[in-house]
């Protein structure tokens, strides 16, 4: 690791106060934290070409498309140019030809191994809608990925989208498997398909000022916002007597980001969903049991802890990304109460809790009350979970200057760079045993693609950005209602 990316050792006095670093000098020690905030940009931004440059290159379903070759990517803007790789080539970095495809209306393959190649041509509407907003965002945020190409590919997967991904029109439910030509295989009981369907739609609206999209995701959310909180029958869930009336935390989360993503730069839908905004924050707060001291996955509708294995569960992972929705809520309502609540029970809470003390990276299920978890892959490190950690902490320390949230994201950065990032074919391997080895060496499948990793990686670069344009250190608030 180079000297700069080195994190400079946070004052642990310092919480609650503006961001000291230990050193000869208060002066020094600022230049030597932008130096690595400043090493840290460089390196998520380079990562996060090469991760583009792969779905670019091998997930999109060629079908009826075609190649467009180019000695040099002249056509890209930005402060620096994106190369891909040359397909089946042994990708050092540097060693690129661009290579930028044109395609038609066929979605996108995530089933793909180390090197891209494709091992199932099966297409998963969460994925879909998922890289979707990715190039859409990306399109409309970075400079650099504002080209036709990615422009192109969003829409032709929009598309894709809007005419299969429902199983029965003018029905809204969406299937969760299709065949590659769109036949729809399986159907899930929930609403993350029409969840992801909404998200792609918003951000394709946003992108390309083509209001039919607009209309797409305003109606599937009205749907989805009926299905949670009138009547769920749709969902073709039975209702059986044992079975505890339960509330995964995954289910205001996700409305919580489609009222965030709807509702920007739209006064008049923020509105509109603003009501159901501070609901998906209250449903999320239940989920803090036990006076305080864990956050668990599932809780009863009234906001009790259920019995039973479904009850003690914990996710690390999910509460980070909770915490991190919940400080964009907490940001947008200007309550400094509530986001002090949410640093220290839906960040330093669970990441205490759930980074591994023996090899590094946070388990992926654990037991509140210590029992061995029921999930097969419970002590394995898997990609999203640490994703979400280094967009939560470096939030946090934009918003607060607290030093601790900015040392977390260091040393979630590191460890995740250093275990999951593959060097030789780009992209993050997904699944590490609990020593951090490559369990499968898959870059894709049924619930990873172009989303947590380019995520991550685009917020994160947006953030140092914005630390670094500070033309003086953050200043923390007195950290207040955090019991």
């Amino acid at each position: 690791m180079s000297k700069a990316l080195r994190a400079p050792q946070a004052s642990r006095g310092a919480r609650g106060g503006s961001a000291v670093l230990e050193g000869p000098g208060d002066g020094e020690d600022m230049e030597k934290e932008r130096e690595t905030l400043q090493a840290w940009k460089e390196r998520v931004g380079q990562e996060l070409d090469r991760v583009v440059a792969f779905w670019m290159e091998h997930s999109h379903d060629q079908e009826h498309g075609y190649l467009a070759r180019f000695r040099s990517p002249s056509l890209l803007s930005g402060p620096s140019q994106i190369c891909w790789p040359q397909r089946g080539r042994r990708g050092r970095e540097g060693s690129f030809q661009a290579l930028l495809t044109l395609h038609s209306h066929r979605g996108f393959f995530t089933c793909l191994g180390r090197d891209g190649q494709v091992y199932d041509d099966l297409k998963y509407v969460w994925l879909q809608g998922r890289q979707v907003w990715m190039y859409c965002r990306l399109y409309r945020t970075f400079e650099r990925f504002h080209h036709t190409q990615l422009l192109d590919a969003a829409k032709a997967g929009g598309e894709f989208l809007l005419r299969y991904a429902r199983v029965a029109p003018p029905g809204k439910k969406c299937a969760f498997v299709l065949t590659r030509d769109g036949r729809p295989v399986k159907v899930q009981r929930t609403i993350f398909s029409e969840c992801f369907y909404t998200m792609a739609m918003d951000e394709l609206w946003r992108t390309t000022g083509e209001a039919r999209y607009q209309k797409e995701a305003v109606e599937m959310m009205d749907q989805i916002v009926h299905w949670v909180r009138e009547d769920a029958s749709e969902l073709g869930r039975p209702q059986l007597q044992g079975a505890p009336a339960a509330e995964p935390m995954a289910v205001p989360m996700i409305l919580l980001n489609l009222v965030e993503q709807l509702g920007e730069a739209d006064e008049e839908l923020a509105g509109k969903y603003a009501e159901l905004g501070d609901w998906c924050a209250r449903r999320i707060l239940q989920h803090v049991q036990r006076d305080g001291q864990a956050v668990l996955e599932n809780v009863s509708e009234d906001g009790k802890e259920l019995s039973g294995c479904l009850g003690r569960q914990q996710n690390p992972g999910h509460a980070l990304e909770a915490g991190w929705f919940l400080l964009r809520h907490s940001i947008r309502k200007g309550d400094p109460e509530l986001r002090a609540h949410v640093v220290d029970k839906f960040l330093l809470l669970p990441f205490h809790s759930g980074w591994d003390p023996d090899h590094g990276g946070l388990f992926y299920f654990q037991d509140a009350d210590d029992f061995c978890p029921t999930q097969l892959e419970w002590a394995m490190k898997l990609w999203w979970p640490h994703s979400e950690a280094m967009i939560a902490f470096l939030m946090g320390y934009s918003d607060s200057g607290d030093p601790e949230l900015l040392r977390l994201f260091y040393q979630v950065a590191e460890y995740t760079f250093c275990q999951f990032r593959d060097p030789e074919y780009g992209e993050w391997f997904g699944y590490l045993s609990r020593e951090g080895k490559v369990a499968l060496t898959i870059k894709g499948g049924p619930f990873k693609g172009c989303f947590h990793v380019p995520r991550c990686l685009a917020m994160c670069e947006e953030m140092l950005g914005a630390l670094l344009s500070r033309p003086a250190p953050v200043s923390a608030p007195a950290r207040r209602g955090a019991e």
